[in-house]
């Protein structure tokens, strides 16, 4: 019975350092620069500000993503920080096979949600918004959400 017990504690601690290994911070790959990692869930903050999101897996409860999202950039990306200012969004539902059945909006609207208080203080301040679902290797959801700045004048010229 000890031997048991010893093996399921040898059991334990190794996929504990599998589990610490895989949500430290992956600076190896230039790839994997900047990306935190944890769970079904990985994200970073770019040089300019954005925040990009990836979340493996796929479900039809939208409401699923929100408290996801939201404890994930409480606790492993404390970096985020809410900005003012208008934002651009860019959601994407990747899927395999068929594409299934799900209202993209419920999506959008579950995704911006959860971003409040980590990329922006309200989801009003999203000024442009894309919303799509595309076929992909696996199935997740992709979110990008970028500072909108003042309009450049040589823009219009």
């Amino acid at each position: 019975e000890a031997r048991d017990q010893a093996s399921v504690l040898e059991i334990v601690q190794k996929t504990a350092r599998k589990s610490r290994k895989r949500d430290r911070l992956d600076q190896t790959a230039p790839e994997g620069q900047g990306w935190v990692r944890h769970a079904k869930v990985r994200a970073r903050i770019d040089a300019a500000g954005g925040l990009e999101v990836h979340v493996d897996g796929l479900t039809t409860q939208a409401k699923y993503y929100k408290p996801l999202l939201r404890e994930f950039f409480r606790k492993h990306l404390p970096a985020a920080r809410p900005r003012w200012g208008d934002f651009s969004a860019h959601i994407a539902m990747e899927y395999t096979g068929d594409p299934p059945h799900m209202d993209l909006d419920n999506l959008a609207k579950a995704m911006l949600d959860s971003a409040v208080g980590a990329a922006f203080h309200d989801d009003s301040q999203v000024a442009r918004l894309l919303v799509e679902r595309r076929p992909a290797d696996r199935e997740g959801v992709w979110m990008r959400l970028a500072p909108i700045g003042p309009p450049n004048p040589a823009d219009f010229r």
